[in-house]
């Protein structure tokens, strides 16, 4: 009987203080899943180690891939990674980010909920990351009840067990440079009344590095949000 395949995918960009540790926390995962399963990470852009470090683990671990060829931000690096999966082949993409803020033990619970499920969707209820960050979610998920009448209690967290088709079943309805793809799965998923649910996760501070997406550029990013959702309910 064959098994499942998954491909966890994570975007980085200057990680050099985390990419060793966070490849390696992670890498053990795919021995839950078939051999076909991979690890795949986007960098491009990184003006740091990056690059040289998950080149030189790659050697020792045949089951980690790196994109290189994608925009340097991170909503496209996402959809750019989910693309990947689905054209080669994978059954469930996993996402989560490459800044050591989640925990890989959290893992078996989402993965054994995947015949239940179509989509097993992280919730921070506790956030390591500051108030800042919690209160710009809490205004996310505002706008979606408003926007879409959508209820979600997180609409972005990078933990996300996904079954490909699912995904492949909306992606084309966003732009390859769209900044925050995640949200709007999360809202197409709740939308349409697929079958997901969301369970809480752990949320550590950044283990390390600088955080790409500060707090004038998460107030850049939502103004243009908020016509994008209009557009796209638009759509739907």
């Amino acid at each position: 009987m064959k098994m499942d395949s998954i491909y966890v995918v994570m975007p980085a960009y200057n990680e050099e203080e985390n990419i060793e540790a966070v490849v390696r926390q992670w890498y053990p995962v795919l021995e839950m899943a078939g051999e076909q399963s991979r690890l795949v990470i986007a960098d491009n852009g990184s003006k740091d180690a990056t690059h040289e470090i998950l080149m030189k683990l790659k050697e020792s671990m045949p089951q980690l891939e790196i994109l290189e060829k994608t925009d340097r931000y991170h909503g496209p690096k996402v959809i750019a990674l989910y693309k990947y999966a689905i054209k080669n082949g994978a059954d469930y993409i996993f996402q989560t980010d490459s800044d050591g803020q989640t925990n890989p033990e959290e893992f078996a619970a989402f993965w054994q909920l995947r015949d239940k499920y179509d989509a097993v969707l992280g919730h921070r209820s506790v956030r390591g990351d500051g108030k800042s960050r919690a209160f710009v979610e809490h205004v996310v998920c505002f706008l979606l009840r408003c926007i879409f009448g959508v209820k979600v209690p997180d609409a972005n967290a990078p933990y996300r067990l996904m079954k490909a088709s699912l995904v492949d079943k909306y992606i084309d309805r966003l732009p390859e440079d769209f900044n925050i793809p995640n949200i709007m799965f999360t809202t197409y998923f709740a939308y349409y009344q697929e079958r997901i649910t969301f369970r809480e996760i752990s949320f550590k501070p950044r283990q390390g590095g600088v955080n790409s997406i500060n707090i004038p550029r998460i107030i850049k990013i939502g103004w243009k949000a908020v016509g994008d959702f209009r557009k796209l309910k638009r759509e739907m």
